[in-house]
């Protein structure tokens, strides 16, 4: 295991690598930067402190239990912390304790339990609201789906979201399918938003792109970049 402070300058410089990437593939853009989230499953709660320190205030988990552990453990560093994988509806309750977002939302089943969840919670902690990203199946534009609502069911989920009292809807994500091209998986993504946006101004948010395609998601839109190996290396062994 690396010591601290090697490991700390081994995070930055992969830090700095991603974000020149990022401000190369912003160049010229209109508007703000895309946030970075860096990811941090399966990484130690030590590694997330060392990457606070060097002004990483977004991170991803997409464990409840893990993400769960690191948020107590990490607490009072102002971190925000994002969900980012799919969540079952029995850690609603769990999730909203820490998440700042979910961008996993897929079915109406879970906007409900996330919207029990936050009544009680902010009930007890007044805690803002839980910003969500509706996660979209791109598999039918070619390659391997990776989760989400059909964009066919984009708009009925959407409108549930807003008419949820503690939930607020932040726009879309997705993962590039399996042996698709990224650039026109992104391209759909970004006429999904669109149209989004006919129904929902405020839901301008675009989650996508990660350590090997944050370039294409950059250049259809995205607001929020979903990175991970690229700042941290290799995933540990999970035991």
């Amino acid at each position: 295991m690396a010591e601290p402070a090697d490991r700390s300058a081994e995070l930055a410089g992969a830090l700095a690598r991603v974000r020149e990437r990022i401000a190369a593939a912003a160049a010229g853009r209109k508007g703000p930067a895309p946030e970075l989230i860096v990811v941090t499953k399966f990484h130690p709660a030590s590694d997330i402190r060392l990457l606070a320190a060097l002004g990483v205030r977004d991170v991803g988990e997409s464990r409840d239990q893990e993400a769960s552990a690191k948020a107590a453990e990490l607490e009072g560093l102002g971190l925000r912390w994002h969900f980012i994988g799919q969540l079952q509806k029995n850690k609603a309750k769990s999730v909203v304790r820490y998440a700042h977002s979910v961008h996993s939302v897929d079915r109406a089943s879970l906007v409900d339990a996330l919207g029990k969840a936050m009544a009680a919670e902010q009930q007890a902690s007044g805690r803002p609201d839980l910003a969500c990203f509706i996660q979209v199946d791109l598999q039918d534009g070619g390659g391997e789906g990776r989760g989400g609502a059909s964009p066919a069911g984009v708009a009925a989920l959407a409108d549930r979201i807003a008419g949820t009292p503690g939930l607020a809807l932040a726009g879309v994500m997705a993962v590039a399918p399996l042996g698709a091209d990224p650039d026109a998986a992104f391209s759909r993504l970004a006429g999904i938003s669109r149209d989004l946006r006919l129904s929902h101004p405020a839901a301008t948010a675009i989650s996508a792109g990660m350590s090997q395609d944050l370039e294409q998601a950059v250049a259809h839109g995205a607001t929020h970049l979903r990175v991970g190996s690229d700042v941290l290396g290799a995933r540990p062994p999970v035991r």
